[in-house]
């Protein structure tokens, strides 16, 4: 008996040309059965409700700063939101498209970057 095959399928909503690369490697190297013996069920995500600009408040006793690094609430770090990148991610980059693309301009950004930081 041959070994029953997951059937290919392809997200929706792809940039040009990537649905037709997913298709093809899921038939360079298709999927079998799990250890178990069974297929996978497909799982969706549940689609999430998006709240109307115009909608009142769901969080009236947070205040309108709350994540911002200023004003009432808490700060962005204590909200969880991600901080920006360091000095030194930012000139790393810099550094890296200087390698490719080497010019007097982005020279003197690094230098101005090193000397300040």
């Amino acid at each position: 008996m041959a070994e029953q095959k997951l059937p290919v399928t392809t997200a929706t909503n792809q940039q040009y040309g990537m649905r037709a690369a997913q298709r093809a490697s899921q038939q360079a190297v298709p999927m079998g059965k799990s250890p178990n013996g069974e297929l996978p069920k497909t799982v969706r995500a549940k689609p999430v409700q998006v709240t109307p600009l115009g909608a009142p408040t769901e969080r009236p006793a947070e205040p309108i700063t709350a994540g911002a690094d200023f004003g009432a609430g808490p700060n962005a770090l204590q909200a969880g939101i991600p901080m920006g990148s360091s000095s030194d991610d930012v000139l790393d980059e810099l550094r890296a498209i200087f390698t490719l693309y080497p010019n007097s301009d982005l020279a003197s950004l690094i230098d101005y970057y090193e000397r300040n930081l």
